[in-house]
């Protein structure tokens, strides 16, 4: 097998296993939009840790926990409703993002492997941010597991058992930030929301539990990153797109499946 291959199925494995867990959650929260949001930002990340000269995965890491908290404490005053701030800041970000591109110089920028994504291209410096970065996320999320569940399930009464929602919310939302820096080099900013949605959505019906789910999803990310890739070389396709279908495929299979676990028992 190829070298490149080999790089490109760890760094999608990497990302896939990480992405499942916390997709799960973006599922039973209502989140899509929320993921959305920091994959638009996320191009504007890019630009500046061009025009900073920092490390673009750091860049694009600080622009979305910017627009985490942004969007928690504009929440808070409850001037506008949620989809609508989400709104504002997804558009608004990819706006600014695409500007600030245009004042790079263009042959530093290959925008297209940003926007859908080049795992074909993934170096090992890639697979080492890739696997640093998840098990930071990973460590993470195993120690939010539990309060961030109880407040999925029932936001009051995880307040009232003295979780301290927001700061949960808030650490949930930074962790979906690094997730997202992580992920753009797999399947790019357009298609990022993909991986964390589709496989997790695959999942909830031949679950029995919510770690159950987590896990499946995970198991289905991977699966749809070598048959995106099995795609993209027999078909020659595009790779990042190929990788959304192969996780759509799962889908519909799952769709179509007899329901292990009823989504009641899901939160």
């Amino acid at each position: 097998m190829d070298d490149f291959l080999v790089r490109a199925l760890a760094g999608g494995f990497g990302v896939a296993v990480i992405a499942g867990p916390l997709g799960a959650f973006v599922v039973w929260r209502r989140m899509a939009y929320f993921g959305d949001t920091l994959a638009h930002a996320a191009l504007l990340g890019v630009a500046l840790g061009f025009l900073l000269g920092i490390d673009i995965n750091l860049g694009i890491v600080a622009v979305c926990a910017a627009v985490a908290v942004i969007l928690v404490v504009l929440q808070r005053r409850q001037a506008l409703a949620g989809d609508t701030l989400l709104g504002i800041l997804s558009h608004g970000g990819l706006a600014l993002g695409l500007i600030a591109v245009a004042f790079l110089e263009s042959p530093r920028v290959d925008l297209m492997s940003y926007l859908f994504g080049d795992i074909l291209a993934v170096s090992a410096r890639d697979i080492a941010w890739v696997y640093g970065g998840g098990a930071v996320v990973a460590v993470a999320l195993a120690f939010l597991w539990r309060p961030l569940l109880a407040a999925t399930v029932h936001e009051e009464l995880a307040r009232v058992e003295g979780v301290p929602v927001t700061a949960v919310r808030l650490a949930f939302m930074v962790l979906l930030a690094i997730v997202v820096a992580l992920a753009m080099k797999v399947v790019g900013v357009l298609l990022v929301t993909s991986l964390l949605i589709i496989p997790a959505a695959a999942a909830r019906r031949l679950a029995a539990s919510p770690e159950q789910m987590a896990a499946l999803a995970a198991v289905a990310g991977c699966a749809a990153v070598a048959g995106g890739l099995w795609g993209s070389f027999t078909f020659d396709t595009p790779s990042g797109p190929s990788i959304v279908v192969a996780a759509l495929v799962l889908f519909v299979v799952s769709a179509l499946a007899p329901a292990v676990g009823p989504g009641r028992h899901h939160p």
